[in-house]
């Protein structure tokens, strides 16, 4: 605000306590300072309303970030109209000097939520280019999970600097105002050892941030739970399990133990189907019906399907169905769909290549194509 014009303002304001003369100072006071903050009130509504109708029609994000903006700009402007009002009210000196000293203080909090609004915006802004409601959505998660962790990790620094210039306006607290600053935390001399878990997660955060181990919407395995990254906060990740439980993991736990990530490379992944038959399994028909069961899904990415004994031990074959999808939720689907419908294949069509003990081969049914069982299967019941 020009000088001029700020002295003009409170030269007005002076004059009208003057013609208040006959009112008690504290009456005058009153006035004048609820007088300029309904002054503020009105020219910051006015204000609004006229951006709000020049963006009626146009760019929604400016009509986003009046609303997110409202309330910070309109405290501000109060301050503003207090600070101008106050030297012209009549006050004692212990009486101005306290305000003053409030003011100072309302101001320093209204600047730190004003930085904090900033950052939201500006976060928001620039998430408008990704979406993560798309198939190919591993840019997408990758951004945004950067930017949402750094902005938590930019929050605490924003509280912590504005709550050290806050203590620093009392001479009796003003010591742990500057430790604040000296110890780049406050946490490290108030609460000494017992802040140390806060801290180290808080680095995890920004390590995670910057390396991205973990990314929102990533399919992990964390301590034998398979399930999705949901949230990540600035201390503990949210884990939506399979079940729709939920698993909360402190973030450093990412950053010191192993875990699976199944789409840390891309959202496609691959998923495997395991069956335990017995010797007599028509391999072939299986690796018939394995592709056919795969072609005709709606879940399949149409990249991998092979069929394969993969073991053998002396009482049954190890058969594995290989197969792909688009993402992990899809596999899941796609290994649940073979899975069922080869089992109840085997159940209709080839009930002699489900397991079982090798001296029941003696009962077996008799086979499709009118043979009986190997006359030395009875001979040899411990044979493979």
């Amino acid at each position: 605000m020009r000088p001029d014009l700020l002295q003009a303002i409170q030269s007005k304001l002076t004059e009208f306590g003057n013609a208040l003369s006959f009112v008690p100072p504290w009456a005058v006071s009153l006035i004048v300072l609820v007088g300029a903050l309904a002054a503020a009130w009105l020219i910051h509504a006015a204000i609004l309303g006229s951006l709000r109708r020049l963006f009626q029609d146009r760019r929604p994000y400016l009509r986003t970030i009046l609303r997110a903006t409202k309330n910070p700009t309109r405290l501000a402007l109060l301050l503003v109209a207090l600070a101008i009002a106050l030297p012209t009210a009549p006050l004692g000196p212990d009486t101005k000097s306290l305000l003053v000293r409030t003011l100072a203080l309302a101001t320093i909090c209204t600047l730190g939520w004003i930085g904090l609004t900033l950052a939201h915006i500006g976060a928001d802004l620039y998430l408008l280019n990704f979406r993560i409601d798309i198939e190919d959505n591993l840019l997408a998660r990758k951004h945004i999970t950067q930017v949402r962790v750094l902005l938590r990790a930019l929050d605490t620094v924003i509280v912590i600097v504005t709550l050290g210039f806050a203590l620093m306006t009392f001479a009796a607290v003003r010591q742990y105002g500057v430790s604040l600053f000296a110890s780049a935390g406050a946490a490290g001399v108030i609460f000494g050892l017992a802040a140390q878990p806060v801290l180290s997660n808080m680095i995890a955060g920004i390590q995670i941030a910057v390396t991205q181990p973990i990314r929102l919407e990533d399919a992990v395995t964390v301590q034998n739970e398979y399930g999705w990254i949901e949230e990540i906060n600035a201390t503990y990740v949210v884990i939506r399990l399979w079940d729709l439980r939920r698993l909360i993991v402190p973030l450093n736990f990412f950053i010191q133990q192993p875990f699976y990530n199944w789409t840390r490379q891309a959202a496609a992944n691959m998923g495997y189907v395991l069956l335990y038959l017995d010797y007599a399994a028509p391999i072939e028909r299986i690796r018939a019906k394995a592709n056919d069961i795969v072609a005709k899904s709606g879940e399949w990415s149409g990249k991998v399907i092979n069929v394969q004994v993969t073991n053998a031990s002396a009482q049954a074959i190890e058969v594995r169905v290989l197969l792909s999808a688009d993402n992990a939720a899809n596999t899941s689907n796609l290994c649940a769909e073979v899975r069922e419908k080869l089992i109840g294949f085997l159940q209709r069509e080839h009930p002699e290549a489900l397991p079982r003990k090798r001296n029941e081969i003696l009962d077996m049914p008799p086979r499709k194509d009118g043979k009986d069982a190997p006359p030395h299967a009875a001979a040899m019941p411990n044979s493979p």
